[in-house]
Order: C-alpha cells, then sequence, then structure tokens
C-alpha cells in the first residue's frame, strides 16, 4: 500500500512541476510583492508565482541576437532566453486563467533590468513583446489601455525613445530625482532608486524619525503623480518591511520570497 501511495504522490509532484500554471493556481497574489533578481532562484517565475508575487526583476543582455537572463555576462546562457523563462510562462497562465496571471485578477508587473546598450536591447525587446498581443498594457495617444502584464523597463533606459514613441508596450523605471522634473506619468509608471543612496537607517532597530517622515513624504508625493514606488537594496528584514509597507511603498523589493509573502500575509 506505501508503495501504490508513493508512486501516486511522485507522478502527481512530476506532473505539478511540469505544468507552469498549476502550482499557483489557487495561491492569492500579493499585490506588493517584487522579486527581485528573480531568474537567481532555482525556478525563476514559478518560486515567485507560488508565493503569490505580483511584480518581478528580470535582468537582460542582448546576445547575438537573443534576450538572455543573466545577472553578469559571463552568465548568460543560450537557453536561458525572456520568452522560455518569462513571456511564453506568463502567456501560458493567461490563457489558463481567462487574462490574468492568476486566478484571481491582479496587476502584474514585468520589470526588465537592460544590462547591455540601451537602443538596440529595447529594439529587440519590442519585437518580442509584438509577438503577444493580448497579454502586455498598451500605451497610445488616447492613455493606458491595461493589459495582464505591465512591462517597464530599468537599468540602461531607452528614455528619449519611449517619450517619443505611441504606441508602445513597455513604461520607463524613473528615479527620485524625475519626481522633480519629470511630470509625465504615462511614461514612467514607476519610480525606483537605491535605498542607500537616500537614507542611513539599514533595516535593524528604530528608524530615525526624520527618515520615517522623509520616506513617506517620497511615496505621497509619487503617489500624488500617479506613480509608484519601489526601492532596491533594501535590507530583507521585517522591520525594513514594516516601515515600508506602513509609508505606502508599491513593491517591497525582496530576495528571500518566503519570507516576504508570510510576512504580507499577516498585514491586512
Amino acid at each position: 500500500m506505501f508503495a501504490r501511495c508513493s508512486f501516486r504522490v511522485v507522478i502527481l509532484l512530476c506532473l505539478t512541476w511540469s505544468d507552469p500554471t498549476a502550482r499557483a493556481a489557487d495561491v492569492t497574489p500579493l499585490p506588493r510583492a517584487h522579486a527581485h533578481n528573480d531568474y537567481e532562484h532555482e525556478r525563476p517565475l514559478l518560486d515567485a508565482l507560488d508565493e503569490g508575487f505580483t511584480s518581478v526583476e528580470a535582468d537582460v543582455y542582448l546576445v547575438e541576437g537573443e534576450l538572455l537572463v543573466a545577472h553578469n555576462p559571463g552568465d548568460v546562457k543560450p537557453e536561458r532566453t525572456l520568452e522560455r523563462l518569462y513571456l511564453d510562462p506568463l502567456q501560458e497562465r493567461v490563457a489558463r486563467h481567462d487574462g490574468s496571471v492568476y486566478a484571481e485578477p491582479a496587476p502584474f508587473l514585468l520589470l526588465i533590468d537592460f544590462k547591455s546598450e540601451a537602443e538596440s536591447t529595447y529594439q529587440a525587446l519590442a519585437a518580442r513583446l509584438d509577438k503577444y498581443p493580448k497579454l502586455f498594457t498598451r500605451w497610445t495617444s488616447e492613455g493606458r489601455s491595461e493589459g495582464p502584464v505591465m512591462v517597464v523597463i530599468s537599468g540602461n533606459r531607452p528614455i528619449e525613445t519611449l517619450a517619443k514613441q505611441l504606441p508602445r508596450q513597455a513604461g520607463i523605471d524613473g528615479r527620485l530625482a524625475d519626481l522633480e522634473t519629470e511630470p509625465r506619468a504615462r511614461l514612467m509608471p514607476l519610480v525606483s532608486d537605491r535605498w542607500g543612496a537616500h537614507f542611513t537607517w539599514r533595516g535593524a532597530g528604530a528608524i530615525p524619525d526624520g527618515e520615517r517622515d522623509k520616506l513617506r513624504a517620497i511615496v505621497q508625493k509619487a503617489h500624488d503623480r500617479g506613480q509608484q514606488v519601489r526601492f532596491w537594496a533594501t535590507a530583507d528584514t521585517p522591520e525594513m518591511w514594516a516601515e515600508l509597507h506602513a509609508a505606502g511603498a508599491d513593491l517591497i523589493n525582496t530576495d528571500d520570497l518566503a519570507g516576504l509573502a508570510a510576512f504580507l500575509r499577516r498585514r491586512p
């Protein structure tokens, strides 16, 4: 009897592992969970989806016409394409769930960090996004038309090209300085910056009152302009997560998928 049950368990696990839409079918999405350097996890995208993450980040290099996902140039592998790791699985999930990444509809962000030259990398990305006509949010002269997945470009950003281009299927990841000079939330739906460039607190103990006030003022200013906020290089500690959550940061950056998911599920 034990051998028979074990065999069935193994078969079920194998079927679930091979189906990228099956594992997280009943997971409740977490609107503020962002998987930093998502591709470094054992199962890129899928591990984040199993925890309910609604935002993932992939670094890409343009190599001989292919968009390859890796953190460093020496890590690129021909089989780790953006399509194989992210675009195709997202397309499959959206088809399975009638137009949403999760069975429970929720916005989903794919943050693509360009590590190679901006313009050529963007042309390669735009050609690939065109292959998925119903998957991505689109910007047109009439405004933004929401799709199941919003693509935002970070890293080496082709800012001027996208500022002049309509229609398009990608936005730009802004910086905090853009809150002072860049009025177009249509171009920059997200504003991100390195935590340590603006704050001395590192996520242990109590945050200084002045820095807490500064954080909340930044978030409020972005929200008043219709933009979301994310900080990278933040400590993976409950204290840091709690301050970002209380301030209203839209995306909480983490490499600890299970830890942040558990934290957010305890929050209202």
